[in-house]
């Protein structure tokens, strides 16, 4: 997935928006909440972070190419980074991404959801 793709599919997640932070980094939130990080990758590959459960995070974490989110996990928080496709191809990201969305959105108020298109 490239930057490009990364940034077309979050756009498309309801009440997404982007922000550019950390150095660079392509920072979608919605309803005020980060769900999704590209960027702050060491090689050719594009690093993508996101919210997982805690069942996801416990497989996902052991799994090459894949590992907890520097700063997020290390405060005890369930997001895993990308850092090899090989390890999960883009189809099965595009998942965890809207997975991750739904995920926080959880946690916003039900008029919160409502406000950005979200039915309880």
């Amino acid at each position: 997935m490239t930057l490009d793709e990364y940034d077309t599919f979050c756009a498309g997640l309801p009440g997404a928006f982007r922000v550019i932070q950390w150095g660079g980094a392509h920072v979608w939130k919605v309803g005020g909440k980060i769900f999704a990080i590209a960027g702050w990758s060491k090689g050719t590959e594009l690093a993508v972070t996101f919210k997982v459960s805690e069942l996801a995070f416990d497989v996902l974490r052991e799994q090459p190419g894949l590992r907890p989110a520097p700063y997020l996990a290390s405060r005890g928080m369930k997001w895993i980074q990308r850092t090899a496709k090989e390890a999960m191809d883009d189809a099965a990201l595009r998942d965890y991404l809207t997975e991750s969305h739904r995920l926080v959105t959880l946690n916003l108020t039900r008029k919160g959801r409502r406000e950005i298109g979200i039915k309880d």
